[in-house]
């Protein structure tokens, strides 16, 4: 996007600690140094991998992608001393053809890797798993679609997540027209990896085991850390899509921003700390820096301040305004148009890839059924994908498009019976 920039290439609801602060991740089955692994089964046969397919995205137009490094050298790294902030991101986009540009795979080998290694998923087995041979429907330098201008969405992952699990729902509005930029925020995702093969793995779990000794007010010091992290990153990335804009690379277009978990915190955070954002979907993500969704206290500035631009927040089964105190104090303080939304039968993870992948690994490896509703609840997966796609394709619609007609967004819909209006 400028001279900075060089193009290339739980079983219960990812734990409850998880879907609250965005934090306390699973590690003590995934892996990690000093955390307990599970044991590679070296007897019998060799082991079937899994290998897994994304759903198809609906739009019209076929999807165009390209991966971007950006170096914000006015900012030293906060994880790593003596290095500048480095991030990954794809872009996605409509494209005006995609012949003879081949699909992109949804991690790289060395991010698959990392994500094999720590991952939140802690009820999977490692190793068994071929997280590499996933495609996407992006297909690799596809020239954009130029006309008109193409409203441009952000995308930030949960907190230990590649930027690529969040791939259905970023093709998705590409598909429909829309310029989406997934942000991975290095040493937080559980691996990067830069040009030349280089891979920078997540730091996250030696910083909380440390801050876990230090007590409590370290712990919350992290999620601070963490959150503020992600939304200066979302705030960099902005600075690079006005450059698109001043430069003509892209023609000037409003801005949204949507995430899962601590994604969708970042998204609120930024709308809040950033006017450029005109419209946030949050994606079960809490606004506090809490060890439970549902705890009291340590509400993050948006929480207490509210926006006032248009939101949404898009619950698990058992999460909305009512019981989740950081959307109540959102939701009291904030002025304009607001839903609360609750997808019925929705754990933490339904928000992400997962909903596709989790009940494709189950069937291959034997997985029992309870890992999969562990994971990602009883909402059917089709069903799950064609909800959140329709609800956070229309939410953009409406606040960057201006398509302002009446539909599923005012009211409960018999077309999507799974949701839940609060």
């Amino acid at each position: 996007m400028d001279t900075n920039t060089d193009t290339n290439t739980n079983m219960t609801s990812r734990r409850r600690v998880l879907a609250a602060s965005g934090l306390a991740l699973a590690w003590a089955a995934s892996g990690v140094p000093g955390a307990r692994a599970r044991a590679a089964d070296t007897t019998g046969p060799t082991p079937r991998t899994a290998r897994m397919k994304l759903p198809e995205p609906t739009g019209p137009y076929g999807v165009g992608t390209v991966s971007l490094r950006l170096v914000d050298r006015r900012r030293a790294d906060p994880w790593v001393a003596g290095r500048r902030r480095e991030l990954m991101v794809d872009v996605r986009y409509p494209a005006r053809s995609i012949a003879s540009h081949p699909r992109v795979p949804q991690m790289t080998k060395g991010e698959a890797a990392g994500f094999d290694r720590v991952n939140n998923f802690g009820d999977l087995p490692k190793g068994r798993i071929d997280w590499s041979t996933t495609q996407t429907f992006a297909h690799l330098r596809a020239p954009l679609d130029r006309r008109g201008p193409r409203p441009v969405v952000l995308y930030s992952p949960g907190v230990g997540d590649p930027r690529t699990l969040g791939t259905t729902l970023t093709d998705e509005l590409a598909s429909h027209g829309y310029v989406v930029v997934a942000i991975d925020h290095t040493y937080d995702a559980s691996a990067v990896e830069f040009p030349g093969e280089r891979v920078e793995a997540t730091l996250l779990p030696q910083e909380f085991e440390r801050a876990q000794k230090e007590g409590p007010e370290a712990v919350v010091a992290l999620m601070q850390k963490t959150s503020a992290v992600r939304v200066a990153d979302t705030r960099f990335v902005l600075d690079e899509v006005e450059r698109a804009f001043a430069t003509g690379r892209l023609e000037r277009a409003p801005i949204g921003m949507f995430g899962q978990s601590a994604g969708g915190f970042a998204a609120l955070q930024t709308m809040h700390d950033d006017e450029r954002i005109t419209a946030a979907a949050n994606l079960d993500g809490v606004l506090a820096y809490v060890s439970d969704d549902h705890d009291e206290g340590q509400l993050s500035s948006v929480a207490r301040d509210g926006v006032d631009g248009p939101f949404l927040l898009m619950g698990m089964d058992g999460n909305d305004r009512t019981n989740v105190p950081s959307w109540r104090a959102l939701w009291e303080h904030s002025d304009g148009w607001h839903r609360d939304l609750v997808l019925r039968g929705a754990q933490h993870a339904t928000y992400t890839d997962a909903t596709s992948l989790i009940p494709q690994i189950a069937r291959q490896l034997g997985l029992p059924q309870e890992t999969v509703t562990g994971l990602v609840g009883t909402v059917p997966a089709a069903r799950a994908i064609a909800t959140q796609r329709a609800y956070v394709t229309a939410f953009f619609d409406r606040w960057l498009r201006g398509r302002t007609g009446g539909h599923f967004l005012d009211g409960p819909s018999s077309k999507y019976p799974e949701v839940r209006f609060v």
